[in-house]
C-alpha cells in the first residue's frame, strides 16, 4: 500500500437504494425471508441483504428473476424513484419535481415490518372519518397540528373532537 492512500467509503446509488428498498418490501408484505427468496434465487441471504440495502447492483436477468419470485412487474421495483434530476443534480433547489425530501425516509419505514403492517391494516380502515381521526391522532403524537389553512378547509360538520 503507497503512503498516503486514501480510502472512500463507496455510498450505494440512489436508484440501487431505492430498487433493493422495493424488493425488501414485497419480500416482507410476502411474509417471506431473506434466506427463502436466497433459496429461490440459488444466492445467499447475505447477497439477499446486499441487493436491499442498494450494496450490490441488481443486474436486469436477475431483477426478472425476482420480479417473477416476488410476483410484481419489474416495474414496481422503480415506482417513486428519485427522479434523474434529483441524482444528477442533488444541490439544494435542482431536485427533480418527482423527489419528495422525505421520500427515502417513508419508503424505508414501509420496508419495515411495522410499516407494513400499519400501512396494511389502515387501508382496510373504509370509513374516512376513522382514517381522518388516526391521521390525526398520530400527528397529535408526533407533535404536529394542523396548520391554520388544514382547519379552515375543513367541514365544521365533519368535527372531530367529538
Amino acid at each position: 500500500m503507497a503512503v498516503g492512500t486514501v480510502f472512500v467509503k463507496k455510498i450505494p446509488n440512489p436508484i440501487d437504494r431505492h430498487v433493493g428498498s422495493r424488493v425488501r418490501m414485497r419480500r416482507v408484505m410476502l411474509g417471506m425471508t431473506q434466506e427463502k427468496l436466497g433459496d429461490a434465487l440459488g444466492l445467499t441471504f447475505q447477497q439477499v441483504q446486499k441487493y436491499e440495502k442498494g450494496t450490490n447492483r441488481i443486474g436486469a436477468s436477475r431483477l426478472q428473476q425476482i420480479s417473477r419470485t416476488l410476483d410484481v412487474p419489474p416495474a414496481f421495483f422503480f415506482e417513486g424513484a428519485p427522479s434523474f434530476e434529483a441524482i444528477a443534480n442533488p444541490e439544494p433547489g435542482h431536485r427533480g419535481v418527482a423527489e419528495d425530501s422525505n421520500a427515502p425516509y417513508v419508503a424505508d419505514f414501509l420496508a419495515t415490518a411495522e410499516g407494513l403492517h400499519l400501512n396494511m391494516a389502515f387501508a382496510r380502515i373504509h370509513d374516512p372519518k376513522i382514517r381522518k381521526r388516526i391521521v390525526d391522532l398520530v400527528s397529535s403524537l408526533a407533535g404536529e397540528e394542523p396548520g391554520p389553512d388544514v382547519r379552515k378547509n375543513q367541514n365544521p360538520d365533519d368535527d372531530t373532537t367529538r
